[in-house]
């Protein structure tokens, strides 16, 4: 018979949490079991989904990271306040504050949604690309207007001189 779910040896063995972190977690309301939690009663096994295990590996991954679980759970809230669970969105984080990607923005969810500077490296340096190229003929034609100007000038110095 298939297994519906992991028990929290299972969950711990491939999310890196440990099971104490795992108990903890799930009293803390941060990661809970969604199959079957244990109410509170002793010797009632944690079933883990797999999309459990995800959450799981993001929060240890974010812990990895620098964050602390207040501010981890803080993020979780504000996206839960927002109607979207954290599994299906891309979070990417500094250590300091968790942020998500949506689009072209990047949001700090830990100050309710702020924009957050966002730069994407390729359209950066596509941008630098079109500048150079936009200060060669600006250049290229400035060269040239100072080449006219310099024969102007030289015409009318002879036409003066030769008077």
């Amino acid at each position: 018979m298939l297994q519906e779910g992991f028990n929290s040896e299972h969950a711990s063995r491939l999310t890196g949490a440990t099971q104490s972190q795992l108990r903890y977690w799930d009293k803390l309301r941060l990661v809970q079991p969604s199959i079957q939690g244990t109410d509170g009663r002793p010797g009632k096994q944690r079933m883990y989904s797999f999309r459990d295990l995800v959450m799981l590996r993001v929060v240890v991954t974010l812990k990895a990271n620098g964050l602390s679980l207040q501010r981890i759970g803080r993020a979780w809230n504000y996206l839960q306040r927002q109607g979207v669970d954290p599994r299906d969105v891309k979070l990417v984080t500094d250590g300091e504050s968790v942020y998500s990607v949506e689009d072209d923005n990047l949001l700090d969810l830990l100050r309710d949604g702020q924009l957050s500077f966002f730069l994407e490296l390729e359209q950066l340096a596509g941008n630098v690309a079109r500048d150079e190229t936009l200060f060669e003929l600006n250049r290229d034609q400035f060269l040239r207007h100072v080449k006219k100007s310099r024969k102007s000038v030289q015409t009318q110095l002879e036409g003066a001189v030769g008077t």
